[in-house]
């Protein structure tokens, strides 16, 4: 865990010292595809309210794809458990545990068919390095077991690639990751 902990204070120095603001252009090859791989009129897409130097997710709501997608946010209900509310762009917020905004709890939550994923640094495995709370591990651990259909995309800048990320049974790979670049 301490080689964990060292990579991940690098590269949120590293993000800090270099973030920049996206331009809905950013998430073209998202549109692409989405467009490519499915054929369902509304496609569920969780994003992440982002913070801390992380891409913008919010520039996703300029992009011309938004109307065939329904929209959801992560909310944590105790230490261990996360789940997907539907949100709309400019709806209120609250602050959890963490500090992180999130809808409102529903009653309602989603099994999103697109999770696009927060993280710190990242591989040419698609193994993503996370904040070390385990959330997006344990809820994808549990739901791509019932539905192996949940793509999963890892959004991130460029210079947050990391050679060889140390990975563990509890880690799970990404399909894509997204950046500045293109998708992968």
């Amino acid at each position: 865990m301490q080689i964990k902990d060292r990579i991940r204070k690098k590269y949120y120095s590293i993000r800090k010292k270099k973030y920049f603001d996206v331009e809905p252009n950013f998430f073209y090859p998202l549109n692409e595809l989405i467009l490519k791989k499915y054929d369902k009129k509304i496609i569920n897409l969780s994003i992440y309210y982002p913070s801390s130097f992380e891409v913008n997710t919010l520039q996703f709501f300029k992009t011309n794809l938004k109307d065939n997608i329904k929209t959801f946010l992560p909310a944590v209900r105790n230490k261990n458990s996360m789940n997907f509310y539907k949100w709309k762009s400019k709806e209120v917020l609250k602050v959890n545990n963490f500090g992180m905004l999130e809808p409102y709890l529903q009653l309602n939550k989603i099994i999103p068919h697109i999770i696009l994923v927060p993280l710190l640094a990242y591989d040419n495995k698609k193994n993503r390095l996370g904040y070390g709370k385990g959330f997006y591990d344990r809820y994808l651990k549990k739901y791509l077991k019932k539905y192996n259909c949940i793509l999963t995309i890892g959004i991130a800048f460029s210079f947050q690639r990391h050679h060889e990320l140390p990975v563990t049974s509890n880690d799970v790979q990404l399909n894509y990751i997204l950046t500045e670049k293109g998708i992968f």
